[in-house]
């Protein structure tokens, strides 16, 4: 919610505070929005609850969002989400947009954006050069959240060890504020539960287990101790990577009833869209 409205609205709600009834009064403090600063975990790093997602369909460093609305365009949709609170952005070296979020931050101050992005590193020294390059073709001297991309191997602590210890190096010297992995088996989501590393996960939740790692009950388990055990938790295919979006409302009433979802990436192509989850988020909220 921009600064005049929120002043605005506060002055109406407490001009009617006394013939409001106590239930409408509840709700409203209960309520959530997707401007709302949430604490990813132990990690320090504060975020818009929603976060911008700039790769939908995307793979060979390209995404619909590259595509249909180019460099600019992104940039655009970026700031006038900034604009309204979202101050999260989710990219990934697969999804081509680095020169995306660094046009948008040609007019947004740096410290006030929390940007995550994505490697495919495997050892220390393509880690090394993945956050060299990241980090030129972002135009920011630092990186918030760098994740281990689409972890399927059960064992991929081992297999990554270089780039785990590379990139904890660099969060030591500065150049990295947290790290962590997005899984995309469950095999893999549990080995991220139980590793000590892992500080953000980013996963695959709705309430229809489309596109996930296991049942719901299953994944919701998991998160949960992830959560308890200090993670920071993103819920990623809100939407069951599209299939569920004739339920919008119903897969943003269940990723708002997790307490063990810190936020929420969703991958918007149009300044509408943003508009239409910023409505419907805080309604979703309080929904019975």
């Amino acid at each position: 919610m921009k600064r005049r409205e929120f002043v605005r609205h506060a002055a109406a709600a407490a001009g009617a505070l006394t013939i409001r009834p106590i239930s409408e009064i509840l709700s409203q403090v209960s309520r959530k929005n997707a401007s709302d600063r949430v604490t990813l975990g132990k990690t320090g790093i504060v975020a818009s609850r929603l976060a911008m997602g700039t790769g939908t369909h995307g793979i060979g460093r390209r995404s619909n969002q590259t595509e249909k609305l180019g460099i600019k365009g992104v940039a655009r949709l970026l700031n006038e989400a900034y604009e309204e609170g979202v101050n999260f952005w989710d990219s990934a070296d697969q999804y081509g947009t680095h020169p995306h979020l660094k046009e948008a931050l040609k007019t947004v101050p740096r410290d006030k954006v929390v940007i995550l992005t994505k490697t495919h590193a495997s050892t220390a020294e393509e880690m090394k050069a993945d956050l060299d390059r990241f980090r030129k073709e972002l135009g920011t001297d630092y990186l918030d959240i760098v994740l281990l991309h689409l972890m399927t191997e059960a064992d991929w602590p081992r297999r990554r060890e270089g780039a785990m210890e590379a990139l904890e190096r660099a969060r030591e010297a500065g150049i990295v504020r947290a790290h962590g992995v997005s899984c995309h088996t469950f095999h893999a989501l549990k080995a991220a539960a139980r590793s000590d590393w892992v500080q953000v996960d980013l996963a695959r939740i709705n309430p229809e287990g489309v596109s996930m790692d296991a049942d719901v009950a299953d994944v919701t388990k998991v998160l949960t101790d992830m959560h308890k055990a200090g993670k920071g938790v993103i819920g990623m295919k809100i939407f069951g990577a599209g299939r569920l979006r004739n339920r919008v409302d119903e897969c943003l009433q269940f990723v708002l009833g997790l307490d063990c979802v810190d936020a929420f990436t969703i991958g918007q192509e149009h300044t509408r869209e943003t508009q239409d989850l910023l409505k419907r988020i805080p309604e979703a909220s309080v929904r019975s």
